[in-house]
């Protein structure tokens, strides 16, 4: 469809003719400067697509002015040639393969003048486009003027109601959930993050094999860059800090995951074999644009309305926020009555019994591939191997992911507890480990945990535990490996002599297991991109070993398949700079396709897994990914799968009717 000429950035323009019309006078207004812009084939015909295919027959040639500008576009990847014009697992339909970006105009859009918000966006993609560099075009970006108003709401309900009344409902939500809070109060869980995509702000943003797509109500971006190319253009405009009253680092923005596969953009490669449930693979990334939020606050015990409009102080979203402030004053009056909310599924019929897992390695397989990370160690090829696998589950009739969710936060409260609702996709998680925080000043802080003991019921031996995981050999060891990988790489983004180790292999202890955890500081060094500074520690040490890129190319070796959302990140790159991350384990990943797909039945996955290292004991290291485990599937009401070699079936007992698939007790008024 395009001419072959060099340095040229290929846009594909899809919609109504005067919305086309409307992109291509931006492009030359915004772009007018630094490219010439030549439309190839601009039809008027109206926008009557049938097929993908048909709907791509529009577009426009930019053709870059600048020294040093390179058009050689980068070889695909293997997962982006498996991408290209199709539906799947791979990701979306690709129509118009040769394009670096796709602008598609939304019917509901309408054809009038691009809003300032959906023209910064625009421009965000064409600036994280490699071959675009030296034109520095991210750096001229204009930020539209918006507006963060904060409300201080006297009102500390429950923060799982809260959610459930002011959120669930939407099809895209994250809850950022400090669930351990009331039981064992400290700085990092102090506030719940509540929020969604809804508002005329409102975007969804997925990124699958080196492409991603960000979504609103009046335009589809896709842009074929790196990832964290788009989030260093989307994230580091800064807005003005929260009000000084308000405590939060966190003041809108965007929320989400990076999954594990993420690391193909920062020294790891694109694994060969394809896990054995890729038709049920979730996005390399995906992240909302909230621009209206709930914070609760557990420490003062109230709450916070937070919105973000455009156009200056003059707007507000006042019907919003009344609303949502009703809603938090009524949640919080049944609080105080030690009663809770009625919710939609606790009426639900029992939709199955019994929840089998299968693993994707069984005792002898996996035993085998600790042997084989060992071998690694003494070739001298690693010196830690942070070895995983996962459990998937098929049920036979589908489980209610709130339910799932609402039963795990209750079994094994944590500080970095999350769930997230991303259209057919919910994950969540009950992790306890902080992969990297940057706080609005540029503070850098890392918590890497390794090291772990299963809680018991009698309190001398869950002490004698406690104390054997302090003073073992292997597992300080373990733990200061990673925080040596650790300290480098936050090194590489901060101050000279700022990095710091303010704790060392410390214990902590949460309800099912106790942990091994150190925390790293240091401070964000003057000229770094803070999507950068996230690039470079990622994916978390304590999730590869060491040293990293080689270490990961060992474990693409060794592993069964694709990690997908397991090893990655959830959390929040808020506006005014700051984010808060954790590594997703203790996770519980829930594809549960929309009417209409093919797929046959719903898939639950838990990624597990431990540090081998030259001591490591095969037997106790595969012990210690079922004492990981045990949290989660005891709140699912199963059990590890047998231990016998080559049976993959977990036991499971029968699942109380007032658990997993219907009532939670203490659910109504």
């Amino acid at each position: 469809m395009f001419p072959d000429q060099k340095n040229q950035l290929r846009v594909g323009i899809d919609g109504p003719a005067a919305a086309r019309a409307c992109l291509v006078r931006m492009l030359e207004t915004e772009l007018g400067s630094h490219l010439q812009v030549a439309v190839l084939h601009a039809g008027e015909a109206p926008y009557t697509a049938q097929t993908p295919e048909e709907s791509f027959r529009d577009a426009a040639v930019l053709f870059v002015e600048g020294e040093g500008v390179s058009g050689q576009r980068r070889a695909w990847d293997l997962d982006a040639v498996l991408q290209a014009g199709t539906f799947g697992p791979e990701g979306p339909a690709d129509p118009l393969p040769d394009a670096d970006l796709v602008l598609t105009c939304r019917p509901a859009g309408g054809a009038g003048p691009l809003e300032a918000w959906a023209t910064y966006h625009v421009m965000v993609a064409v600036g994280s486009l490699p071959q675009l560099a030296p034109l520095k075009i991210a750096e001229r970006i204009r930020l539209p003027h918006l507006d963060l108003q904060v409300r201080k709401i006297e009102a500390y309900p429950d923060a799982e109601d809260a959610f459930d009344v002011l959120f669930r409902s939407s099809a895209r939500a994250v809850w950022l959930d400090s669930s351990n809070a009331e039981t064992a109060p400290q700085p990092r869980n102090r506030f719940s993050i509540l929020a969604d995509d809804s508002g005329s702000l409102g975007m969804y943003v997925t990124h699958f094999s080196g492409m991603t797509t960000v979504s609103s109500a009046q335009l589809q971006v896709r842009v074929r860059s790196p990832f964290f190319n788009w989030l260093a253009g989307a994230w580091d405009k800064v807005l003005e800090p929260a009000p000084g009253a308000f405590p939060s680092q966190f003041a809108l923005g965007w929320l989400g995951y990076l999954g594990y596969e993420l690391k193909r953009e920062t020294g790891g490669a694109v694994p060969l074999r394809a896990v054995s449930f890729a038709r049920y693979r979730a996005p390399d990334a995906a992240l909302i644009f909230a621009s209206r939020a709930v914070v609760i606050d557990h420490a003062e015990r109230c709450s916070y309305i937070m919105s973000l409009v455009p156009g200056g102080p003059g707007l507000d979203t006042g019907s919003w926020q009344a609303g949502a402030a009703a809603a938090l004053h009524r949640l919080s009056r049944i609080r105080r009555g030690n009663r809770r909310i009625a919710c939609s599924t606790d009426d639900a019929a029992p939709v199955g019994r019994t929840l089998q897992f299968r693993c994707l390695d069984d005792e002898q397989q996996y035993l085998g591939k600790i042997l084989a990370a060992k071998s690694e160690i003494t070739n001298g090829n690693s010196y830690e191997v942070c070895l995983t696998t996962q459990l998937v589950a098929e049920p036979e009739q589908p489980v209610e992911p709130w339910q799932v969710y609402r039963l795990l936060r209750r079994h094994n409260p944590a500080p970095f507890a999350a769930y997230l609702a991303f259209d057919s996709l919910r994950i969540a998680s009950t992790s306890p480990e902080r992969f990297l925080q940057i706080d609005s000043d540029g503070l850098m802080t890392a918590e890497p945990i390794k090291g772990t003991r299963p809680r018991h019921a009698d309190p001398v031996i869950d002490r004698a535990l406690r104390e054997a995981l302090a003073s073992s050999e292997k597992d300080r060891a373990e733990n200061i490996m990673i925080v040596d990988l650790m300290r480098n790489d936050l090194s590489r983004s901060a101050e000279p002599e700022s990095v710091q180790v303010e704790r060392l292999c410390a214990i902590e202890s949460y309800a099912t297991v106790h942990q091994m955890v150190s925390t790293i500081s240091a401070k964000l060094r003057f000229g770094i991109r803070r999507a950068h500074a996230v690039a470079a520690a990622f994916p978390a040490g304590s999730m590869t070993g060491a040293p990293k890129p080689r270490t990961m190319a060992i474990l693409d070796g060794l592993e069964a398949g694709t990690r997908g959302v397991y090893s990655g990140a959830i959390g929040y790159f808020s506006a005014n700079g700051a984010c808060d991350l954790s590594v997703v384990i203790r996770t519980l990943v829930i594809d549960q396709p929309a009417d209409g797909e093919g797929t046959p039945r719903q898939c639950l996955s838990l990624g597990i897994g431990g540090a081998i290292t030259a001591d490591s004991v095969p037997a106790a290291e595969y012990e210690e990914i079922q004492d990981k485990a045990r949290g989660v599937l005891k709140a699912l009401g199963t059990v590890f799968p047998q231990r016998n070699p080559g049976n993959c079936r977990s036991e499971s007992r029968a699942l109380p009717s007032s658990e997993l698939f219907s009532e939670v007790p203490g659910r109504s008024v």
